[in-house]
C-alpha cells in the first residue's frame, strides 16, 4: 500500500512538473524520446567500436549516458535561463566565429592550444586544450543563428556598419542600397562558409549550403537573388575544380568528391565477385561497399518486425553503423515499426515547429525557430535517405539527430532543442490564448438545452 502511495506521489509530481513546464511540451517530449532511443541503440550497436577501441559496450553506454545527461542539462538550462534578446546579441557573431574555426582547418594552423587535426584523411577536427571539436557540427548552428540575425536586421533596416562606411567613404556609397547589404551580410557569408567547408568535406558543404539557402528562401529573400548566389557558387566550384586539375588544390577533398560522383557500385561489386578473396583488389572493393551495401542489407534483413533488440548482424560488418548508419541499424533490429516511430517523431517536430514559429512574437524568433527545425529535420531525413541509398542522394556522413553516437553532434542538437524550447515559451502563451479564445465547433449549452426539450 505504501509502495502504491509512493508511486502515486511520483506520478503526481511528474504530472505537476509537466503542468508547470511553460515551453512547448511536444518538442520537449520528442527530445526525451530521441534521447531514450539513443541510449538503447548506442549500447546495442557498438560491439565493433568496443573491439576496435579495446573497450566494452557497458563503458560505451555509460559514456553515452553521461553525454545524454549533459545534453539534458543544456536543454533545460537554455529553456529556463535563455532569452531571445541574448540569442539575438550572440547571433551576430555566428559568421565570425565560424570563419575563424574554418580558417584553422583550411590553413592547417597549429597555434599550440588550438590546432587543426585530421579524421579519415580530412581536416574536420579542431583541438582546443586537448579537447576535440568537430567544427562542421558547430558551424551548422552558428550560421543558422547568424542568418537569423542578418535576415531580421535587413528586414528592419538596422545594419550599422555598411551605412557608416558609405557615409565615410563616397566610393562605398553603393553599400547604402538594399541589394548590396544583402550581398555583404547574407550572400557572401553563405558562399564563404560553403566553400571553406568544401575544403574538408564536400558532403558537409552540400548539406550546410542547402540548409542556409533554404533558410533565406523561407525568410523572404527574393528567389532571383538566391539563384544568382547559386550561380556564383557553381562558378566558384568550377574554379576550385580547375585549380585541382592544375595541381593547386591537390590536398583538398575535391578528388574525393570526383571519385564518389564517378564511382560505379555495380563495377565495384563485379570487382569484389571476380577478385581472389583477401587479395588487394578484393579488399579495396569490399571497403568501398561495406557501408552502403551493409546498410541496405540491415534494412532488408530487418523486414517488417525486425530481428529483435541486440540481434543485429550488420553491426559487426558496417564500420560506423552506430553513427552515419544508425537508421539502418534501428530498422534491422526493430523493423518497419521502429522506422515508423522515428519518421513520426521527426515529422511531428516539423509540424510542431511550424506551429511554434507561426505564433512567435517577432520576426527574429520566427526565423530562428524555422531555421533550427529545418536543420534538425533536414539532417534526419538526409540521414535516412543515405541509409536507404536513395538515388541522386550523395553518401554523406550526417548523423541522426539526438540518436547517433557522437559527442559533438549530440551536444549541438541539445543546444538546438534548448533554444527551441526557450523561444517556444512566449509562442506557447500565444497558442494557449488563441485556443482559449477559439469558439467550440459545437455549442454544448445549446445541445444540452435541445436534448432536454
Amino acid at each position: 500500500m505504501a509502495e502504491e502511495k509512493k508511486e502515486g506521489n511520483f506520478l503526481g509530481h511528474l504530472v505537476h512538473l509537466m503542468d508547470r513546464f511553460s515551453g512547448d511540451k511536444v518538442i520537449f517530449l520528442i527530445a526525451l524520446f530521441l534521447m531514450l532511443i539513443s541510449v538503447i541503440s548506442v549500447f546495442s550497436s557498438t560491439p565493433r567500436l568496443a573491439n576496435d577501441t579495446g573497450s566494452d559496450r557497458v563503458s560505451i553506454m555509460v559514456d553515452q549516458l553521461k553525454i545524454v545527461a549533459l545534453g539534458f542539462v543544456l536543454i533545460f538550462s537554455l529553456y529556463y535561463f535563455g532569452r531571445s534578446e541574448w540569442y539575438r546579441a550572440l547571433s551576430k557573431l555566428g559568421f565570425g566565429i565560424s570563419f575563424l574555426m574554418l580558417a584553422v582547418l583550411v590553413l592547417n594552423l597549429n597555434l599550440g592550444f588550438v590546432r587543426a587535426a585530421e579524421i579519415n584523411g580530412a581536416r574536420r577536427i579542431m583541438v582546443i586544450a586537448g579537447q576535440q571539436i568537430h567544427v562542421y557540427e558547430f558551424v551548422k548552428l552558428f550560421m543558422i543563428m547568424y542568418l537569423g540575425w542578418a535576415l531580421d536586421t535587413f528586414k528592419n533596416h538596422r545594419f550599422k556598419l555598411a551605412p557608416r562606411l558609405a557615409a565615410a567613404f563616397p566610393r562605398l556609397s553603393f553599400l547604402e542600397k538594399d541589394i548590396w547589404q544583402k550581398v555583404v551580410y547574407i550572400y557572401i557569408p553563405i558562399l564563404v562558409t560553403t566553400l571553406m567547408v568544401m575544403m574538408g568535406s564536400n558532403s558537409s558543404a552540400l548539406f550546410i549550403g542547402a540548409i542556409m539557402v533554404l533558410m533565406v528562401l523561407v525568410g523572404g529573400i527574393d528567389v532571383r537573388d538566391v539563384a544568382y548566389v547559386m550561380v556564383v557558387g557553381i562558378l566558384g566550384v568550377g574554379l576550385m575544380f580547375g585549380a585541382y586539375k592544375a595541381g593547386i588544390l591537390k590536398e583538398s577533398r575535391i578528388g574525393t568528391a570526383i571519385g564518389r560522383i564517378t564511382q560505379d557500385d555495380d563495377a565495384t561489386m563485379q570487382q569484389l565477385i571476380h577478385s581472389k578473396r583477401e587479395s588487394l583488389e578484393w579488399r579495396q572493393a569490399r571497403a568501398k561497399l561495406d557501408q552502403p551495401v551493409g546498410a541496405l542489407l540491415a534494412i532488408k534483413e530487418g523486414g517488417p518486425l525486425g530481428k529483435g533488440i541486440g540481434n543485429s548482424t550488420q553491426k559487426y560488418q558496417v564500420p560506423v553503423i552506430f553513427g552515419d548508419y544508425m537508421f539502418s541499424f534501428i530498422v534491422e533490429e526493430t523493423g518497419l515499426w521502429g522506422a515508423a516511430i522515428l519518421i513520426i517523431l521527426y515529422f511531428s517536430l516539423l509540424a510542431r515547429g511550424t506551429m511554434v514559429a507561426k505564433e512567435c512574437n517577432n520576426y527574429y524568433d520566427k526565423i530562428i525557430v524555422t531555421g533550427l527545425i529545418i536543420l534538425v529535420t533536414g539532417q534526419a531525413f538526409m540521414h535516412m535517405a543515405v541509409n536507404v541509398h536513395l538515388p541522386l542522394v550523395p553518401q554523406t556522413g550526417q548523423t541522426l539527430p539526438l540518436v547517433s553516437h557522437g559527442t559533438n553532434s549530440f551536444l549541438v542538437f541539445a543546444l538546438v532543442f534548448g533554444i527551441l524550447l526557450s523561444i517556444s515559451k512566449d509562442a506557447r502563451e500565444n497558442m494557449a490564448r488563441r485556443e482559449a479564445e477559439a469558439a467550440p465547433i459545437i455549442e454544448h449549452d445549446n445541445w444540452t438545452q435541445s436534448t432536454t426539450e
